[in-house]
């Protein structure tokens, strides 16, 4: 079976003395493509670090909410310079998080306020974490509203993305009604480790609901391991793991469902990478 790991923090410090033998384990476990996304500028330098090893990994860069309320303006200059780089194909990750706030609230969102405005700049989409405490959705509403205030789906978002989707949800957690919203919006939505915690079952119904063109999967490596990979390091190949939830949910054939998810990497992360500001 094709594999994607549309997310994939390979420059994390749990892989530091290994990342070649962990990329050469998922290439033999038949995944195609991976993208390493920054958190801040230097987790963003390493994405491009890494992946001028390994051309067939791609890069993303941009300022997590949990460091939304540390980075400076050169820091935010350093991300406008890397996002030029033809092997970044995304912004982020960046998003909200109000379960673990690590930063201050405005500050999280006066962060994703600039990270939107680069991915339109770029034509690059924005990867979005959302995070709300348990039994509760404000992250994803505060989400929601942030994205139709950045006038998503506007002629300036069209004219930059075309039929390409603006932003990816990121290992997504959330009720039905966000996700429908998040597709109205036109965005892609990625499933992780995440959906096998209790608390998660709207996503078997969420993941049904979404287009094939639209729909990624990721492990969130080092992070967010699912069940029988090890517990201490999740590692790209497990993402075996979640497409196979992905086609007994869907229905769908795992060879098809495969190169459906190569051919919507692809299309959401590769078709406009080369037309960064």
């Amino acid at each position: 079976m094709q594999l994607i790991d549309s997310h994939c923090h390979l420059q994390a410090d749990r892989f530091a003395g290994d990342a070649d033998l962990v990329i050469g384990a998922a290439r033999l476990a038949g995944v195609e493509r991976i993208l390493v996304p920054g958190w801040n500028v230097e987790s963003s330098e390493g994405a491009l670090h890494l992946v001028e090893g390994f051309p067939w990994l791609d890069a993303a860069v941009g300022i997590h909410p949990h460091d939304a309320g540390e980075v400076d303006e050169a820091g935010w200059a350093r991300i406008v310079e890397l996002a030029a780089d033809p092997r970044v194909v995304a912004i982020g990750e960046t998003g909200l998080d109000f379960d673990r706030t690590f930063s201050p609230v405005d500050a999280q969102v006066e962060n994703l306020r600039r990270n939107l405005a680069l991915a339109l700049a770029t034509g690059k989409p924005a990867i979005l974490h959302c995070r709300s405490a348990v039994g509760r959705r404000n992250a994803q509403d505060a989400l929601l509203s942030e994205l139709v205030s950045a006038g998503i789906g506007n002629r300036a978002w069209s004219f930059a993305f075309g039929e390409r989707p603006p932003a990816i949800v990121h290992s997504f957690s959330g009720p039905l009604d966000y996700a429908e919203a998040m597709l109205d919006l036109g965005c892609a939505v990625s499933f992780g480790g995440l959906v096998f915690r209790a608390g998660e079952e709207s996503s078997a119904d969420v993941v049904r609901l979404v287009p094939s063109d639209r729909l990624l999967i990721e492990t969130d490596s080092p992070f967010l391991p699912p069940p029988g990979a090890p517990r201490k390091r999740n590692e790209p190949e497990w993402v075996s793991v979640t497409a196979r939830w992905v086609a007994e949910n869907r229905g769908e054939d795992p060879d098809a469902l495969g190169a459906a998810l190569v051919g919507a990497y692809d299309r959401i992360l590769r078709s406009g990478a080369g037309d960064a500001a």
